[in-house]
């Protein structure tokens, strides 16, 4: 966990934010309907703070191991373009994301829940984990929200981004579309 005080200073250096999707922009249930089609419910807090992120700061993406045509529906309203499923070594992809957008990792962030995350978070410039987030990754995490995945958490996150390195008041939200 970082101190504090470097939380200004770090925020200020992220330019992009990658989550996880289960267990992150959802609370990690998985429910399927009769026919087996699965289920996903996204908080609609974290899709306006998701627009506002992008908005104001720079980039979003989604790196998530399963596949599944809800993140991408999800993804589509969100207009977000960079979206990899069914990836199990997230940390390959994430060094070429930030190679593809001229980044280093300490401009990155990452948003996870649990041990595929892990690599990912101890290696990015700015690691997040969850409030419900599995021990190991709570104690690599420099930073905790105090939201569970799928409740805010990421909405939390990016709040905490854009008010550490004074780009909130940046964050207009009129004229964003629903979420």
């Amino acid at each position: 966990m970082m101190d504090e005080s470097e939380l200004p200073r770090r925020a200020a250096q992220v330019r992009l934010l990658l989550s996880d999707v289960d267990g992150v922009m959802t609370d990690g249930s998985l429910t399927f309907d009769v026919e087996g089609r699965e289920l996903k419910t996204f908080n609609v807090r974290d899709g306006l703070g998701i627009k506002l992120w992008r908005r104001s700061a720079g980039e979003f993406g989604i790196i998530t191991g399963r596949s599944s045509t809800i993140v991408t529906k999800r993804a589509e309203e969100l207009s977000l373009s960079i979206v990899h499923q069914g990836v199990q070594d997230k940390l390959p992809i994430v060094r070429q994301i930030a190679a593809n957008h001229g980044m280093d990792l300490a401009e990155v962030a990452y948003i996870g829940d649990d041990l595929p995350d892990l690599p990912v978070v101890s290696a990015v410039g700015f690691g997040v984990a969850v409030g419900d987030a599995c021990p190991e990754l709570l104690a690599a995490a420099d930073h905790t929200t105090l939201l569970p995945g799928g409740r805010g958490a990421v909405r939390e996150l990016i709040e905490t981004l854009l008010r550490a390195s004074g780009r909130w008041q940046l964050a207009d939200a009129q004229g964003l579309a629903s979420t």
